[in-house]
Parts: structure tokens; C-alpha cells; sequence
């Protein structure tokens, strides 16, 4: 471990698989930060960044495991942990609707959403790239049949650029 505390954003669909692999990747080593488990917070955006910063305050690495879709969401997480001095890693999970649909159709309880989430944050979501302040960038995906994650390093195209 490099010293330096790391914020990792998840960024998909629900039902694209992001607790299980933060379960699967990062449980012994980062602390965990959903809305989802804030239901009956009034403020949980307010609460999340509370937890966010204290972690890494603390010199704790923290994955904020929410869908994050868009630009806009991301941008507070970055600069909350750009003040933090911690290394910000975003994970990519590139999901198909249908198959969101399919395993969300299989969850059991609160953690079922209703169809229209997954087509609203479908509608929102947005790419994640470099530019937004990302230090590194992977893009996952589930390889269903064989019960396991597919992790490929997304190239910073800005660093071959800036060598030309």
C-alpha cells in the first residue's frame, strides 16, 4: 500500500454488480459509503460526505458504492478527496439494461429496485474520463457465467498526448 488514502467511485446501473465487487475487492482495506444503507437519513448526501471525509481524513481509503452517473454527481466526491489528499480511482461498470434488469428481478427485499430506476440512471449516465480529475480509470464487467469480474485499465489518453 502506497501510504496515501484512495477514494474509489463506482459508477453503473443498479444491478450492475458494484456491492459484490466492492464486497469481492475492497471490504478488508476500504470502508464502505452507500446512500443505499441511509434510507431513513434526510440528508444523505450530506451524510455520505461526512463519512467520506472523516475516512480520509484518517488516512482511511474509502469506495462510495452509489450508481454516480453523471459529471455533475462525481465532481463533489473528486474535490472531497482532492482536499483530502487522497489518489481518486473510478470504476466503470458497463451493463446492458437487460441484464440489470434481469439479476435486479432476482434481488430479494430493499434491495429490489423498481424498473424505472434503471432506466432513469440509464438516461443519466455519463462515461466516466480523465478529465474529471480521475487519477486512474477501469472499466468492469461481469462475466455472468463464470461468476466473475472483468477488470480492464482504461488508457489516460492525455498522457500518450502530452508525450507527442
Amino acid at each position: 500500500m502506497s501510504g496515501v488514502a484512495e477514494c474509489v467511485i463506482l459508477i453503473g446501473l443498479p444491478a450492475s454488480g458494484k456491492s459484490t465487487f466492492y464486497r469481492e475487492r475492497f471490504a478488508a482495506t476500504h470502508d464502505h459509503v452507500s446512500k443505499d444503507v441511509m434510507r431513513h437519513n434526510r440528508r444523505p448526501q450530506r451524510r455520505q460526505e461526512q463519512l467520506i471525509a472523516a475516512a480520509l481524513g484518517e488516512g482511511r481509503s474509502v469506495v462510495v458504492d452509489n450508481t454516480n452517473p453523471a459529471v455533475a454527481v462525481r465532481a463533489p466526491l473528486i474535490a472531497l478527496a482532492r482536499a483530502n489528499g487522497a489518489e481518486v480511482v473510478g470504476y466503470f461498470f458497463r451493463t446492458e439494461a437487460a441484464d440489470a434488469l434481469r439479476r435486479n428481478r432476482a434481488r430479494e427485499g430493499r434491495w429490489r429496485v423498481p424498473d424505472v430506476a434503471i432506466f432513469a440512471t440509464r438516461k443519466k449516465l455519463e462515461t466516466p474520463t480523465y478529465e474529471e480529475g480521475f487519477d486512474r480509470l477501469f472499466e468492469v464487467t461481469l462475466d455472468e457465467p463464470n461468476t466473475r469480474f472483468e477488470v480492464r485499465l482504461i488508457p489516460d489518453a492525455r498522457a500518450g498526448a502530452a508525450s507527442c
